[in-house]
């Protein structure tokens, strides 16, 4: 049997002794890698699902924008009538819910070489008067606006 001196250990003890805090270390360094590679998933999720909403909205937006052009282009086609200003919201319970509809009229020339341009402009989140204002700092507004002249 060796005989260890007080103060002194066999050389095998001391390289385990060195080596006994490179696993927490390691440990430590995956833990944090994998919490930041998680954070960035789930801040790109939410970037492109935020995108997708609006997406959905401005497309929403321009069919209210189109039904809006439509009913525009009938009163002035069927009905001989140029009306200068109409503001209606979409009917509830349809997907284009939320949304307000201003379509304007203009003359535009004189005699027989007149025309009428018909502007349809939806948004959702209009104004108090109804109107779709021309800037809006909601994150998540939309405005679509549509021209035929006629």
């Amino acid at each position: 049997m060796k005989h260890i001196l007080p103060g002194r250990r066999p050389r095998r003890l001391r390289i385990r002794i060195r080596q006994a805090g490179v696993g927490i270390v390691t440990a430590i360094f995956l833990l944090v890698v994998l919490a930041g590679l998680g954070v960035a998933m789930v801040g790109i999720t939410t970037a492109q699902q935020a995108s997708a909403n609006l997406d959905l909205l401005g497309a929403r937006a321009y069919q209210a924008a189109r039904a809006g052009l439509e009913w525009g282009i009938f009163q002035q086609l069927r009905k001989d009538s140029c009306v200068a200003r109409s503001t209606f919201t979409m009917p509830a319970g349809t997907s284009l819910a939320g949304f307000s509809v201003v379509v304007t009229c203009d003359l535009k020339g004189g005699g027989a070489l007149a025309r009428h341009l018909v502007t349809s402009t939806a948004c959702n989140f209009p104004d108090a008067q109804g109107g779709c204002p021309q800037r809006n700092d909601k994150a998540e507004s939309v405005r679509r606006t549509l021209e035929a002249e006629l």
